[in-house]
């Protein structure tokens, strides 16, 4: 099967589901497309024991689909510079100090958390896992996505300065985290070889800081185009290229695209860009386009991590260790956030129990399943998938379906 029938079939089914969502249940895009996904795959494996054919074709088409490279490679910069662009950049301004050390500090805290406490979970129940591989699950389930956060938080009602510390955390702490995960794979994969600390640090600012400056750039370049001209067709297809054009120079530089892409957006997006550079028309047609874009790649982001379920190995031992991990994680996120909350809460005033909502809604998504895809047999792939489909599909749905009346609850009286 084609790239092109894969891709009309994704779409065929995320406008059915969508469809279905908006129709009857109502809720928000990623959790209900998620949700009627699951459910949908659960009645094909139901059939499949009558009859495998529909079955058969729809593990068939799973199969064939690169999940890492679509997400990592391709769907994601799209994303976050999607996310980039409609947030509040002053507000951000106000709050960078805590939304880089949560990005930053926060993820390798929490990194090493879940590494310790799934390693002694192991234990306890006779699985020898070496730490490694636990640090490895720890680096890629700690960033929360910025995809799975921005589509429920638009409908949570958060005050602004909250949510601009869950949704600028969220779109940075991807970029951090998955460099994390390619720092303690290549040291994973390579179990003999000595630990050059020297190597880990250039690795790091190459990505991390050289991402973030190719954005920079990128967003500078973007400005200048679309402040000498007042064509908003063109207009927007300059900020296609960005992303387009940006991503493929940051793979080949082997920087962090997703920082790049996050910079670039906020850039473009923010006031004295839109003042300057972008006449009404302009700037209705290009949030418009990547409104668009977003919602797209949304819907066919979640049917796809849905019907992820149907390659697994649901093995009872490995789904009681999601269940188990569940609880740990949050544990892990709420500890990692603890210390720089108290740090920056008399200069900055955060709404009372920031680090409760900031701890219920960081959620997980694709981009913990992309990762753990790309795990080696040797490092317990099977096990380590399964449980973080199982942490995702809590996050989603359970944390996602319960976020907004506790953020209301909890931050009652706030601005």
């Amino acid at each position: 099967m084609d790239y092109y029938a894969i891709a009309s079939i994704l779409i065929v089914i995320s406008a059915l589901f969508g469809y279905v969502n908006v129709k009857f249940l109502k809720l928000p895009i990623t959790i209900g497309l998620m949700l009627i996904t699951i459910v949908a795959t659960i009645i094909v494996v139901a059939i499949g024991q009558f009859d495998d054919t529909l079955l058969l074709r729809e593990k068939e088409l799973i199969s064939q689909i690169d999940f890492k490279t679509v997400l990592l490679d391709i769907m994601l910069s799209f994303l976050l510079f999607a996310g980039a662009l409609h947030t509040n950049f002053n507000q951000l301004k106000i709050q960078r100090a805590p939304v880089l050390v949560f990005a930053t500090l926060g993820v390798l805290v929490s990194t090493f958390l879940v590494g310790i406490l799934m390693h002694y979970m192991f234990l306890v129940f006779g699985y020898h896992i070496e730490f490694i591989y636990c640090l490895l699950f720890g680096a890629l389930i700690s960033p929360t996505d910025p995809i799975a956060v921005l589509g429920i938080l638009k409908k949570a009602g958060a005050p602004k300065k909250l949510e601009t510390k869950i949704v600028g955390e969220s779109l940075f702490n991807d970029g951090v985290g998955v460099v994390v995960f390619l720092t303690i794979f290549a040291i994973a994969a390579k179990p003999d070889a000595a630990i050059e600390v020297n190597e880990i640090a250039k690795l790091f600012g190459q990505e991390v800081l050289g991402g973030i400056a190719l954005g920079l750039v990128l967003g500078y370049i973007t400005y200048k185009l679309m402040k000498s001209i007042d064509n908003y067709e063109v207009e927007v297809i300059i900020t296609l290229a960005t992303v387009m054009g940006g991503s493929l120079l940051a793979h080949h530089w082997h920087l962090s695209a997703p920082l790049a892409m996050v910079t670039a957006g906020l850039m473009v997006g923010n006031d004295t860009v839109r003042d300057t550079a972008m006449s009404e028309i302009t700037e209705t047609y290009v949030d418009k386009f990547w409104e668009l874009v977003d919602v797209l790649l949304n819907t066919v982001l979640f049917v796809m991590i849905g019907m992820e379920m149907l390659v697994l190995s649901f093995e009872l031992n490995y789904i009681i260790a999601g269940i188990i991990a569940v609880p740990l994680v949050l544990l892990c996120r709420y500890l990692s956030l603890w210390l720089p909350i108290k740090f920056f809460d008399k200069k900055l005033q955060f709404v009372k129990h920031t680090n409760l909502i900031m701890t219920w809604g960081g959620l997980r998504g694709g981009i913990s399943i992309a990762l753990a895809l790309t795990l080696t047999e040797d490092m317990h792939r099977e096990l380590f998938l399964v449980i973080t489909y199982v942490i995702v599909v809590f996050s989603i749905i359970g944390q996602g379906l319960t976020v907004e009346p506790i953020i209301k609850r909890l931050s009652k009286g706030a601005d």
